[in-house]
């Protein structure tokens, strides 16, 4: 049974920082492409990065610059380093073991939040 498990929300002030984790069990993640995705009340689940198997990244255009995606096999888990938070950065943040060769989302995890605010 594949397990995701997201890491690091809270509360953070505009232009503050986070990093999220997410530690995967039940399958090596090393030949997956690894994404983060992100849900705003009221809106539909976006990407915000993904990560291949040999680690290229990619991000959406409102991230880009800062926030980055790395992987970490040998323990399984894949972190989102987010700085210069902004207030629409809000939102219940998901990890997700893509699929291989369509690099859509196959497992997700519960997600966890972020809010961005003074």
């Amino acid at each position: 049974q594949v397990q995701l498990v997201e890491s690091g929300g809270g509360l953070v002030q505009p232009g503050g920082s986070l990093r999220l984790s997410c530690t995967v069990s039940g399958s090596p993640i090393s030949i997956y492409p690894m994404g983060w995705y992100r849900q705003a009340p009221g809106k539909q689940r976006d990407l915000v990065a993904l990560i291949t198997r040999d680690s290229t990244t990619n991000y959406a255009d409102s991230v880009k610059g800062r926030f980055t995606i790395s992987r970490d096999n040998a323990k399984n888990l894949v972190n989102l380093q987010m700085n210069n938070l902004k207030a629409e950065d809000t939102a219940l943040y998901y990890c997700a073991l893509q699929n291989l060769i369509s690099q859509t989302p196959r497992y997700w995890g519960l997600g966890t939040q972020v809010t961005v605010s003074s």
